[in-house]
Order: C-alpha cells, then sequence, then structure tokens
C-alpha cells in the first residue's frame, strides 16, 4: 500500500471513533429532550424534572468523551504495533561475509570495475579501477557530487555495489564479516556523534579493552589532553548526546582520537582539518604523519593543502576516475587536471 494510502487510512481510523461517539451522543441528546419536552406538554412532569433530565445527559458527555480518547489511543498503540512489526521483520540488503582474518600491518585497496547506483536511473560511480599499494597515502579530489563520499561508503559496505569488487587486504570485501572489516578500517568525518555516555565512553565507543594510559597518549599526541583536564571530571565527565559540548576543532580531534583508539589498518579521512585554525591542523597533521607510518591511507579532500603528502592522487568527475597517478608525476605534467589546479589555486572547483 502506497505511503498515501496508508496515512489517509490512518487517519480515518483515528478520526470515525470520535466523530461516530459525538453523533451519538447528539441523537441521545435530542431524543431524551424530544421526550422530555413531550412529557412536559402532556402535564407528565415540571419543568424541573425536565431541567433535570438534561443536567443528567451532559453528565454522560465526559464519560463519553473518554471513551472515544480510550478508542483512539486504542488505534494509535494498534498502528504503532504494526509499524514496529513492519520495521522488525526489514532484514539488511548487506550480507556478511564468514572471513575473519586480514593479513597484519597496513593493507591495500583495489577497486576493480566497480559501479554503483542510489537509484538504478542515476548512476553515481562508474567503472571505478584503482589500486594502492600498503602503506600508500591515496588522496582524492572532485566536485561536489563526483562521488567522493559515495566511494568511501560502499568501501564500508554501508552499500552493496551494483557491480565490480573491492578488495581490501587482497580479499573481497563481501567476503568479509562486518566486524572484521570494521576492525581494520578506520573513517573520520566532518560529522561528529556523541552518545549519551562518559567522556571516556565516547571516546573508546563503550570498549572497555581501551585502557586510560593509552587514551592519555593518545590525546597527548593529538593536544586534545589539556581540553579533557579542563572538564570537571576529566574522563568521567559526562556528555550529552548530539555534540553540542564541543567545538568544531575539538569534534574533529575527538573524532580522530576515536580511530587512533582502534590502531587501524585502512584509514579513510574525509577533510579531517576542515575545521580547525592553522595552528590547530599542524598539530593535527603531525599526528595523522604519525598514524600512516601504520596504515594505509585514503584521504578525501576539498583543499589542495591536504594533498601535499600523499604518494598517489585521484581526480574524480561524475562518478568515473579523470586521473590517476603518482602526485609528483602529475604535478609536473602542464596537462594534468592535479597540475592546472595547483597552477591556478581554483580550489573552489572541487566545493
Amino acid at each position: 500500500m502506497p505511503k498515501t494510502e496508508k496515512s489517509s487510512m490512518s487517519w480515518l481510523l483515528r478520526v470515525i471513533p470520535w466523530n461516530t461517539t459525538v453523533v451519538l451522543f447528539a441523537l441521545a441528546v435530542t431524543a431524551v429532550l424530544l421526550l422530555g419536552v413531550h412529557y412536559y406538554m402532556e402535564g407528565l412532569i415540571s419543568i424541573g424534572t425536565l431541567f433535570l433530565i438534561y443536567q443528567y445527559t451532559q453528565m454522560l458527555n465526559d464519560p463519553i468523551e473518554m471513551l472515544g480518547d480510550q478508542v483512539q489511543e486504542f488505534q494509535k498503540a494498534k498502528s504503532g504495533m504494526l509499524r514496529s512489526r513492519e520495521l522488525l521483520s526489514m532484514r539488511s540488503e548487506i550480507e556478511e561475509g564468514k572471513e575473519e582474518q586480514l593479513p597484519q600491518g597496513p593493507l591495500g585497496l583495489e577497486f576493480s570495475q566497480v559501479h554503483f547506483s542510489y537509484n538504478p536511473d542515476k548512476p553515481v560511480l562508474q567503472d571505478i579501477n584503482f589500486t594502492i599499494k600498503p602503506g600508500e597515502r591515496l588522496g582524492i579530489i572532485g566536485r561536489t557530487g563526483s562521488g567522493k563520499s559515495s566511494l568511501s561508503r560502499v568501501l564500508l559496505r554501508l552499500y552493496n555495489l551494483d557491480r565490480g569488487t573491492i578488495r581490501v587486504g587482497g580479499t573481497d570485501i563481501t567476503e568479509l564479516s562486518l566486524q572484521a572489516l570494521y576492525r581494520r578500517v578506520g573513517m573520520v568525518t566532518q560529522d561528529v556523534q556523541l552518545f549519551d555516555g562518559t567522556l571516556r565512553d565516547n571516546l573508546t565507543l563503550f570498549n572497555s579493552d581501551v585502557s586510560d594510559h593509552m587514551i592519555k597518549e593518545t590525546t597527548d599526541r593529538l593536544g586534545l589532553s589539556q581540553w579533557i583536564d579542563s572538564q570537571p571530571q576529566g574522563l568521567d565527565t559526562y556528555l550529552a548526546a548530539g555534540g553540542a559540548s564541543l567545538s568544531a576543532g575539538e569534534a574533529q580531534l575527538f573524532a580522530l582520537t576515536r580511530v587512533f583508539l582502534t590502531e587501524p589498518s585502512l584509514v579513510i579521512l574525509d577533510e579531517p582539518s576542515s575545521r580547525l585554525d592553522a595552528a590547530t591542523e599542524g598539530m593535527l597533521q603531525s599526528a595523522i604523519d604519525q598514524l600512516m607510518k601504520q596504515s594505509t591511507g585514503v584521504i578525501i579532500a576539498h583543499r589542495l593543502a591536504t594533498l601535499e603528502k600523499v604518494d598517489r592522487i585521484m581526480v574524480l568527475g561524475d562518478g568515473k576516475v579523470l586521473e590517476f597517478g603518482a602526485r609528483e608525476e602529475l604535478a609536473s605534467n602542464p596537462a594534468s587536471h592535479y597540475a592546472r589546479l595547483l597552477i591556478t589555486g581554483r580550489e573552489e572547483e572541487l566545493a
């Protein structure tokens, strides 16, 4: 049943009981008053008795309204139960593999003839092919809508591919369990989500195996320890959901700390320094350099300065790979997209 028809049906189920009680009460009052007037005209009752009969009928109004309200609440509860049953019966289209192990150390990444679309008639990624070796850094640039974010989403198996293969550490990601994939692949986005809990729980994502010493060491490297020390109860400080208690820069450092603590072998950074001032950005870049020594990096960039230390560059346009190669080679080739961007400095073309 279409959504609009379901909404209309739910509305009718709520309105009909109420209107029914109103109509029935109005008919009952009318009938009682007509009979009362008739008996009064016949001299069988006095005007006081007639008024008393009317008052008695009015006293029934509140119980009848309460009954109508209860029927409405019942209809709402019934609709809620049906919707809950519908949601609980839904199953994810993402099917987990059974492979639990990946090679130790940094993981290589390969996209082979990857095609993906949110809607069948509008392709988002078309024939994406590239390979990066373990320990290398790949910088991805492109205009809004070019497919940069979609590329990271299919890598993390948030969506199924239309066709093609993605391999991490030489293993097809569809053969991996989601836990095995997320244990070794980390991502830092511009939007940071906080949960109701302590600062420690938010940093470790409720993983009790992460020690306070490890948290302290990581936050020292990122420059977040001073902010933690300034909190009333340190790591035991309660944070509300939503992230309003953090500034934009603190939130970005917060997200990076989460990834550091998981010690991933493949890291995806979606413009990690976009909300930081120059001084904090420099400190963050130093921390990223340390992290990348032990992992492979994919950096989705909106500013060319972010790509100064990557090994390879990939330029996306309309879901296709316009250019892929070593950063130094592309920078020295005047005909390349990357070199033209460097020369013109027109970073707004990437926004």
